[in-house]
Order: C-alpha cells, then structure tokens, then sequence
C-alpha cells in the first residue's frame, strides 16, 4: 500500500480493509492538531485506487469492510466518491460497509440528495471528530464547528440510515474543566447517540498551534490524573445502550474499553485504580515534540 503521512483511523477499523483515497485533511485548523499539518489536502488519482484494488483482489483479500483515508475522506466531491465507492463494489462485491473519517462541515456541504447517494452506495459510518461538549471550548480550538452545527448534521445523516462514531479529547478544556467538559459531552452524546466513542486525551504538541497559547498562559493544560476524573464522570453519565467505549491515556499506559451499560462498573473500577494509583505520582503532562 502506497500511503503518504501518518496512518491514523478508529481501533474499530482494525479489521477493515484500508484503502487510501486522499492526503491529509481539508480542513487542518484545529489548535491541538499536528496529524496533517505537513501534507497538502488533495485526492488521490483514481488509478491509483484502482491499483491498490487490484492489489488486494490479487493477494486474495475479500473484506467485508473498507476503511477509506485519510484524515476526512467524506471532504472528498460526491461524484469522486461515488466512482471509488463504484469501484470497491466491482473488486469486492462482498464489501457490507464503507465508512471514513468526516467532519461537521463536510457534511454540511452536501445536499440529502448527495448524502443519499453515498448511502446508496455503501457508506455506512462516518467517524466525527467531535472532541468537546463545550462551544467555547470549540472555538478557542478552531474546530470547524459548533454544537448546534453538529446536533444539526448528525440529525441529516441519521435520518437518512447513516450511523456515526464520535471522538472525543479528555483534557481539551484545559485545567479545572475537566469535570464541566465531561457533563457537557456525555449530555451531547447522549442525545445524537453515536455507535461509538473513541477517547484520547489531548496530545500538547510543541510544534502545534496550541503550544504558544500554553506559554502565553492562555491555556493551562490538565495533567493525566484530572483527565483520568474527567473520563470517569463522562462514563458514569453516558446513557446511550450499546455504546462502544474505547480510551487512550498513552502517558501513562491506562486503557479503558467496555460496551455501556455492560461494562461501565468494571471501567469504572479500572479507573479508581488509575487514579489511585496516581495520587502521590508528580503529575503527568502529555507533552509531545
């Protein structure tokens, strides 16, 4: 597989066929955000795609579903995707779903008629970088959207048989708020009831945007012990049956996956054991270069 930059999609893409359609992200303005910022947005050549079918037919691949990349390959124009969507039907007549990486404003851009024909055509699940209940929050971050946006776009999709998967940053709202952001995101998903959650807590890139505002004294970062709290009150008001839950605290190797209501007792105690196990630590930072 030819791929330009860092691979980056949902752990419950895993087992899916990736297929690149695209480089970098067409948006690229989010404050926190240093995954595309070095690659220049643009579509890949359709013979290119067709190559990398070709590929994987050859090898003996039949998967049953396809990940499209990279960063929000639903930016992609409709009738671009639709021929890729064509063309993954032709190698794989198998394929049960397509899904991607979307923002709010990518859906926005297309009409119901346009969303419908993706939908028609295979696209099942779009993956939404929602990152904090907060619209202030929102708005210092540069995120390409607001609340009533994302209430408003999700309804489109969903009504029109889409499901979608959120992603969320435990610390995003900065020190002392982690508990605010936590209500505030578990009221949001509880009413647009995503199939999903994926939560990392927020990497503080030196080279990222965000980092002149943590000297400036504009933001102040939470460490991991109070990202560990925020994650826990987030699960103990998450209400949406079935919700696939999966966070990431890579700087301090802490995991916390389950299904809500199912397992939420068993996280949670993974989580007081966490914190526990932190209280006398120096704090930790996600700090990155």
């Amino acid at each position: 597989m030819e791929y330009e930059g860092q691979i980056c999609r949902a752990p419950m893409e895993r087992a899916s066929f990736m297929l690149p359609v695209a480089v970098g992200c067409s948006y690229g303005g989010c404050r926190f955000c240093m995954l595309f910022r070095h690659l220049n947005w643009r579509a890949l050549p359709l013979g290119q795609i067709q190559g990398e079918l070709q590929r994987v037919k050859l090898a003996g691949g039949s998967p049953k579903q396809v990940f499209l990349g990279d960063g929000n390959a639903f930016g992609l124009p409709t009738d671009h995707l639709l021929e890729i969507l064509r063309m993954i039907r032709q190698y794989f007549p198998s394929v049960e779903a397509v899904n991607m990486d979307a923002t709010v404003t990518n859906i926005a851009e297309k009409s119901d008629g346009e969303l419908n024909a993706l939908f028609e055509a295979g696209v099942r699940c779009l993956y939404l970088g929602i990152e904090s209940g907060l619209e202030d929050v929102l708005r210092f971050m540069n995120k390409d959207h607001t609340i009533p946006q994302a209430y408003e776009q999700i309804g489109r999709i969903q009504r029109l048989g889409y499901t979608y998967a959120a992603h969320i940053m435990t610390g995003i709202a900065g020190k002392g708020r982690g508990e605010e952001n936590a209500r505030a995101l578990a009221a949001f998903l509880n009413e647009t009831r995503p199939c999903s959650v994926t939560n990392f807590s927020v990497f503080l890139h030196r080279r990222a945007p965000l980092w002149s505002d943590i000297e400036a004294g504009r933001f102040l970062p939470a460490d991991e012990a109070e990202n560990l709290r925020e994650e826990r009150v987030l699960l103990e008001h998450l209400t949406v049956d079935g919700l696939v839950y999966d966070g990431f605290h890579d700087m301090i190797e802490v995991r916390i996956r389950g299904s809500i209501p199912r397992d939420r007792e068993k996280m949670l105690a993974k989580l007081d054991k966490a914190i526990g196990d932190r209280a006398h630590l120096p704090p930790v930072y996600a700090f990155v270069e």
